[in-house]
């Protein structure tokens, strides 16, 4: 069955960037959140990242209108019932991802993949929670998944072969670099970034150097393109919270306790750019 009609729930950073790239492709796509408010700021995401491309001339007027054209909201996941791939993209907690799953598995036709844009958690765990566990697959999309290239495809233990090759030759489709990674804590991407990540908000919590210098050090030491700190900021610092609990969880390894000072940035409320601080401030 070809893809045609995707479905993404979650209308946040992750959710509606994946929304426009797939409608960008050329994808009929059904944006879903919980709330007509929520769904309205992923659209208005949607419009100013194609404002953002079509000033850069990366995109033309005539691109901008027919990808918010293919793209219809909802606060009711019935009405994905007859897409043939559903992405999910919410909270990165394991309950509020099966719950989900399993609805979208009452809801969905048989033959709908189902896919997950987790980044740390056990697509064996999710696939298993529902009733189509050979057609559940990890599709972890980078931020800002407008503009990375990178797909890491996540096989459940249960996956099909069929599904992983759909779903790797529709990254292909979507302009990105697939890679296969097997169902482990945090991946190959966070398993690797998550501990840095965490050990440069140590070397804060420790006054080794302000936030501003530790950035600077990973990138003109290191040549990375965005400090430690400010690409926490980036991603949530709730999310690399979960992160970093997956896979101190998932590991049993006192090498990936989260820092303190990430616990309280996060009980604070200060989650990054989306809150308007975190490591930094934001307007």
């Amino acid at each position: 069955m070809e893809i045609k009609t995707v479905g993404v729930v979650g209308a946040g950073t992750m959710g509606h960037g994946i929304a426009q790239v797939f409608a960008a492709h050329g994808f009929d796509v059904r944006l879903a959140d919980t709330s007509d408010a929520a769904v309205g700021r992923g659209l208005a995401g949607i419009e100013s990242s194609l404002e953002r491309l079509l000033a850069k001339e990366k995109i033309t007027a005539a691109d901008k209108t027919s990808t918010l054209g293919r793209i219809g909201a909802t606060t009711d996941l019935a009405t994905l019932a007859g897409a043939e791939l559903v992405v999910e993209a919410v909270t990165e907690n394991l309950v509020v991802k099966t719950e989900l799953l399993q609805t979208l598995d009452r809801v969905c036709g048989p033959e709908t993949i189902l896919a997950s844009n987790t980044s740390s958690i056990s697509l064996t765990r999710l696939a298993a929670a529902t009733g189509r566990p050979d057609r559940v697959i990890g599709m972890h999309f980078m931020n800002p998944v407008p503009l990375m290239e990178l797909v890491e495809i996540i096989r459940a233990l249960q996956t099909a072969e069929e599904t992983y090759r759909r779903i790797h030759d529709l990254a292909l489709r979507l302009g990105k670099t697939p890679v296969s990674v097997r169902d482990s804590p945090g991946f190959v991407s966070n398993r690797v970034l998550m501990p840095m990540i965490n050990e440069a908000i140590f070397a804060l919590h420790e006054g080794l150097a302000t936030a501003e210098d530790i950035d600077t050090v990973m990138k003109l030491g290191m040549h990375h393109p965005m400090g430690p700190l400010a690409l926490a900021d980036l991603i949530g610092l709730d999310t690399c919270l979960s992160i970093l609990e997956v896979l101190q969880d998932g590991f049993g390894d006192p090498k990936y306790r989260p820092c303190p000072l990430l616990r309280q940035m996060v009980d604070a409320g200060y989650l990054g750019r989306k809150t308007g601080r975190g490591f930094y401030r934001y307007d």
